[in-house]
């Protein structure tokens, strides 16, 4: 994991921009050596931002970046010019990144379209040159504002993958192959559990030039809700898609069992999840024939799974055809 170019959790130390000072300057001209206060105002600290953008999949960009610190305001100047604002420091993050403080916990906000800007620190305010303080009594005010502080902490950013479909299902599930089959994805795909151990998103080409986004999540355990295996790493991914495809293997010892267990997982991290949409599909029905299909069918009526195949193809376009239908409908109801 260490090594892996997906990163979906980073901590980084956020400064916005000090406040310039204001400027306690006087007017000094020729034949006017005693001239009032004239000192600007400073300009306005840097803010640092977050911006979305659609062509990053990771916070991989930010391993390394510890510290982001945004420019101070310049001080004020005479005539009453005010300093230079800050320059606002921008960080730009995937769609689906969710920023909070370090220190509460609290989340502050999230990122969820394309170019969005939202402010994590703003910049402390310029301080008030002599200027405002002249009265009819102080005609001649020394006294300028210094500029107000930046805001300065611990920040965390949270990537959750944004996509129509998640893959739910124990490892060796044939999540990867299915991938592999609906898009141009090309996940690692073994024999073996773990095989996937970062999200992998595919883009899934549908009927007149339509397509959909599908996630492969990490594939869960047993116990995944209390951190094993995986654990919360990668279930929080599943919160993010409009519709979970659960695939278990044919070749499961108990297909309803497995099924439960897959939902009490996902119930116990966050009972929201069951209020998705659900599409069952029993994956690699290459090695099952006819009449034992059949049977299966007839066992497992309860939950209208579609029996797939993504080295035979049987019923890919089926899937693809439900999923869509599926998609829509929860676009309908968001509306």
């Amino acid at each position: 994991m260490a090594d892996s170019n997906f990163i979906d959790y980073v901590k980084i130390f956020i400064r916005s921009g000090k406040g310039g000072k204001g400027s306690p300057h006087f007017h000094r001209a020729k034949g006017l050596p005693d001239g009032g206060p004239d000192g600007g105002d400073g300009g306005k600290g840097g803010d640092v931002r977050l911006r979305g953008n659609a062509q990053l999949w990771t916070l991989m960009h930010l391993k390394y970046r510890k510290h982001v610190h945004a420019a101070d305001g310049k001080p004020g100047e005479s005539a009453q010019a005010t300093g230079a604002s800050g320059k606002n420091e921008i960080i730009e993050v995937p769609l689906g990144t969710v920023a909070k403080d370090a220190e509460t916990g609290e989340i502050l906000f999230e990122i969820t379209k394309d170019g969005e800007e939202k402010i994590l620190r703003k910049g402390g305010k310029g301080g008030l040159g002599n200027v405002h303080f002249k009265t009819s009594t102080k005609r001649a005010p020394t006294y300028a504002q210094p500029g107000e502080e930046g805001i300065e902490g611990w920040c965390i950013f949270e990537l959750k993958v944004l996509a129509d479909v998640g893959l739910v299902g124990f490892p060796n599930a044939g999540k990867s192959t299915l991938l592999s089959v609906i898009s141009a994805a090309k996940p690692e795909i073994a024999n073996y559990p773990f095989t996937t151990i970062v999200p992998n998103l595919g883009i899934v080409e549908y009927r007149d030039y339509r397509s959909f986004i599908v996630a492969d999540i990490p594939g869960i355990i047993e116990g995944a809700h209390e951190g094993k295996g995986l654990g919360h790493r990668f279930l929080k991914h599943i919160e993010r898609n409009a519709l979970l495809l659960f695939l278990i293997p044919a070749d499961a010892a108990d297909i309803k069992k497995e099924y439960k267990i897959l939902l009490n997982e996902l119930k116990q991290f966050n009972p929201e999840l069951l209020d998705k949409q659900r599409v069952v599909a029993i994956t690699k029905c290459d090695m099952l024939d006819d009449e034992l299909m059949t049977l299966m069918k007839k066992d497992l009526k309860s939950l209208n799974p579609i029996f797939i195949s993504g080295v035979s193809g049987l019923n890919i376009q089926k899937l693809k055809d439900t999923l869509w239908e599926k998609i829509q409908h929860t676009k309908e109801e968001w509306q």
